[in-house]
């Protein structure tokens, strides 16, 4: 085996580990991950640490083709274990030889190098940089591998890089470069595992690339929650589904706590654990929260913070929580492990539920502390913790816990304990369990000691039962009594309390003054508000914005108050997917399908069971409209139907009137007289049935979608003066309550219909409600209202902008002629070549030869042999085909 004379190894083994390795063949390339210029990851130096599995190679090996296709020269480099400093110098030096293609680079390193020390060989390979003059990327996975004086040798290059040297560095967590004041001086960016681990979108679009339409969205978005953005966990995942028969059972089959696929991914979480880590993870899992003093507590073990520090760098296992010092185990291995938990004797399990409560009520940790009680026997115990605790859960969201207890506490204690009562009751309120919340405040108003405090509490507890009942008007008598002064002492029910004046203003059809309300809304003394109940008030603002149409401001309000909400409250939480549902709604108007579709997957059977009337109204809508723009009409009519059922189940007439409504719009696009004609009977015969809210805000709820609907039915026909007067009473009813963009789509069909009656004025009825469509954001509302009125205005729109480009229109400016872009060469502009030699480059890919290269470029086929000599001397070939694949070897061929 060769070496080079003075080495410290032999070429070939310096070779293998300068070569880069194969690029994934279903890697995606994370936008937020890309580190070109002006970015996030802008820095001379970037730290990527994170433990096995979370993709720090495809990530390096993502950003050396970035940086390649900019022309930078990347060296790559693969650390080991017998790389001491010589060794690394040398092998600095023979990867920046083979990626510039300079067969002379770090001659004095690789032939000579016998009298440098430590440093002095780190010293010459960055001077001898710095003298190239070209813009090098040095990329070094897995710089753990090194030893101490080559971890420090590799720091002090960091430090000293020359300006054209940028350094990326892959290490897992446990490794100590010594480069804290790099970091702290905005010199070096460090990308963590919170950073590495896949987003809902990315795995959407992972999936779509690899699985096309066979996997669909809600699918692709349980196998993210699965896995927990964990990138090794999801292409292990994505390996079983891609053998499957039917993705959607085997994704199915992982969620469960059994079955092959979930066994594969847990053995790879679980692999190669010594047995008493085994045993000291079993014990512990029973904890949803992870502390190193709570788990000394539990397992009785001395080195239990250790035990978990050591294993957080060595396994993926564990996910840090944005708590500080407080840890979790990952999804999967805590359901296996727990598992495992079960199979304990039934003592030993109480006696570890039992240490955990002591510990966890000394700290505040009271609804956890109540669970382990519960567990552990100490039934009187747990029912004190848990009224001291649950009423505050529901003020911060946690409502599904709240509702557990609900089966777990026998009926005479509730009836003991008013305060628990009290919180349950808050916590039924949403979904199709708000019934329950109007007994148990029949419970509670008939114990001793009811004043006017907890009499306006009960109301406001039943009032939001009559909005999620989709009855209004029940919602005002409740809620008017108590509007001017309500007897509460509480700041938290007071702003409770200015939400719903807020949603009763909007009710009014007053929006404006509805986001004055919330925001003049007491606050509590020292900012103590609960972040769930500050969160409502939002909501409530951009509902307020999309019932004006005003969805760029729908928009800006919602997405910072969603990701918040997820990160305290998980996904899948009722609050949660109300506000993506409303979020879902508002980016569809703005024509990001994707982005939609995102929001939504998942989530629309929480929505089902617990959302509010118009956000389940919205997410239907939403996805049945994406569903037509994709040409599957078949699925938005399923989606529709499904609509129709949920309004069956939950009893909310409005829904299914409003299912049958969009449906004659779908129809109405195809011009379907008849089917159009049936739905607006069924419309007419759900209004005529008993029992159907009489109220007036009610009411006027429907009144315009039957109207709407009789317009387009009326379209359908092409009956366009029948059209007109539905039209018309429809639009009256959305200019009184302000619903704005009901108004400019109802304004839009109108002009429609009065265009095919020959009526010159539609084209500037037209053209004003489009400008006002603009200007809310609102670029699907033609296109979703009907194809031909989407196509007439963008058509308009098409000749206005004409005008303008030709300076036809005041107060406009010529638009400059497109520039066509030239061919684009498979050649990458990279600096290790010339721009002639990557020009024969490609030429040369096409099988030419040296005089049709030279008549290709119109210079002598001497020059072209000048080139083609330097190319063989720059990629070590030694025929023409061997100088193209080491070019695509290398990345300089696309």
């Amino acid at each position: 085996m060769a070496s080079f004379p003075g080495s410290a190894g032999t070429a070939d083994e310096l070779l293998l580990k300068v070569s880069p390795p194969r690029v994934p063949r279903h890697l995606v390339a994370r936008a937020r991950l890309l580190s070109g210029e002006g970015g996030q990851l802008d820095c001379p130096v970037i730290l990527v640490q994170a433990p096995a599995g979370f993709g720090k190679t495809s990530l390096l090996a993502q950003w050396r083709r970035e940086h390649l296709a900019q022309g930078a020269v990347v060296a790559w480099l693969s650390a080991q274990e017998g790389d001491e400093p010589r060794r690394l110098s040398q092998s600095l030096a023979l990867a920046v030889r083979q990626a510039a293609g300079r067969p002379t680079f770090g001659h004095t390193l690789l032939e000579g190098s016998s009298g440098l020390g430590e440093l002095e060989g780190i010293t010459v390979w960055l001077a001898e940089v710095a003298q190239t003059a070209l813009n090098v990327v040095l990329m070094v996975d897995e710089a753990d591998r090194l030893p101490a004086g080559s971890r420090s040798a590799l720091a002090y290059l960091m430090r000293n890089a020359p300006p054209n040297l940028r350094t990326v560095v892959a290490t897992r967590v446990d490794c100590n470069l010594d480069i804290d004041d790099l970091i702290a001086y905005g010199q070096c960016a460090v990308v963590g595992q919170d950073v590495l681990r896949f987003r809902l979108e990315e795995t959407l679009e992972l999936v779509r690339a690899r699985f096309a339409a066979q996997v669909d969205s809600d699918t692709a978005a349980r196998l993210h929650e699965l896995t927990e953005g964990w990138p090794l966990g999801l292409q292990l995942a994505l390996t079983v589904v891609e053998r499957a028969a039917d993705p959607r059972a085997e994704v199915q089959a992982m969620a469960t706590h059994g079955g092959k696929p979930r066994d594969q991914l847990v053995g790879t979480l679980l692999a190669n654990l010594d047995p008493n880590d085994l045993g000291f993870l079993t014990r512990i899992s029973i904890l949803d929260s992870l502390h190193g003093d709570l788990c000394r507590s539990v397992a009785l073990m001395d080195d239990a913070a250790e035990r978990l520090e050591r294993m957080c760098n060595d396994t993926p296992v564990f996910i840090t929580s944005e708590q500080g010092e407080w840890l979790r185990v990952h999804n999967l291995a805590r359901d296996a492990l727990r598992q495992r938990f079960a199979m304990l004797p039934t003592d030993e399990q109480a006696q570890l539920h039992a240490r955990a409560v002591p510990w966890l009520a000394e700290r505040g940790r009271l609804e956890a502390a109540a669970g382990h009680a519960l567990l552990a026997g100490q039934h009187d115990l747990a029912y004190e913790l848990a009224e001291r605790s649950l009423y505050e859960s529901t003020m911060h969201g946690r409502t599904d816990a709240v509702v557990e207890w609900l089966e777990r506490l026998p009926a005479a204690e509730l009836d003991r304990r008013p305060r628990l009562l009290l919180a349950i009751a808050w916590a039924l309120v949403s979904g199709e369990r708000h019934e329950e919340a109007g007994r148990q405040v029949d419970r509670m108003l008939v114990l001793p000691g009811a004043d006017e405090a907890l009499r306006c509490e009960c109301a406001l507890i039943v009032s939001g039962a009559a909005v999620f009942a989709d009855e209004p008007d029940r919602f005002a008598r409740l809620h008017d009594p108590w509007a001017e002064a309500p007897p509460l002492d509480d700041p938290l029910l007071k702003q409770i309390h200015a939400n719903r004046t807020a949603f009763r203003t909007l009710l009014d059809g007053d929006p404006a003054l509805a986001r004055l309300r919330q925001q003049q809304a007491p606050r509590a003394p020292g900012g103590r508000t609960p972040d769930y109940v500050k969160r409502w008030g939002e909501f409530i603002i951009a509902m307020s914005y999309v019932w004006e149409g005003q969805v760029l401001l729908a928009d800006n309000l919602l997405r910072p108050s969603l990701a918040g909400s997820e990160a305290t409250l998980g996904r899948r939480s009722s609050f949660v997917v109300m506000q993506a549902a409303l979020l879902a709604s508002a980016v569809w108007e703005r024509d990001r399908p994707d982005e939609a579709v995102a929001l939504l997957a998942n989530r629309l059977d929480v929505v089902e069971r617990t959302g509010l009337p118009e956000v389940l109204l919205l997410s239907y809508r939403t996805l049945a409209r994406i569903a037509v723009a994709e040409g599957a009409e078949h699925r938005a009519i399923e989606l529709l139907e499904a609509l129709h059922a949920v309004g069956v189940s939950r009893r909310l007439p409005r829904l299914r009137i409003a299912s049958l409504s969009e449906q004659v719009r779908l129809h109405a696009r195809r011009y379907r007289a008849q089917t159009c004609r049936d739905l607006c009977d069924r419309i007419d015969a759900v209004l005529a049935e008993a029992g159907l809210p009489e109220g007036p805000l009610w009411r006027r709820s429907v009144g315009p979608l039957r109207e709407l609907a009789l317009g387009l039915a009326a379209i359908a026909a092409q009956d366009w003066r029948g059209a007109l007067e539905p039209l018309a009473r429809a639009d009256e009813v959305a200019q009184q309550v302000k619903q704005g963009r009901l108004h400019i789509e109802i304004v839009g069909l109108r002009a429609f219909a009065l265009d095919r009656c020959g009526e010159k004025a539609a084209k500037l009825l037209l053209r004003e409600v489009a400008g006002l469509a603009r200007a809310y954001g609102l670029l699907r509302v033609f296109e979703d209202a009907h194809p031909d009125l989407g196509t007439w205005a963008r058509e308009i729109e098409g000749t206005e902008a004409r005008m303008s480009a030709s300076g036809m229109m005041p107060g406009t400016l010529p638009r400059p002629e497109a520039v066509r872009e030239p061919a684009q060469l498979p050649a990458t502009p990279s600096t290790a070549l010339t721009p002639k030699e990557r020009e024969v480059l490609a030429l040369l890919t096409r099988n030419l030869s040296n005089k049709e290269i030279a008549l290709a470029m119109q210079v002598g086929e001497e020059t072209i042999k000048w080139h083609m000599k330097n190319l063989f001397a720059k990629l070590d070939a030694g025929s023409r085909k061997q100088v193209v694949l080491r070019a695509r070897i290398l990345g300089l061929l696309q």
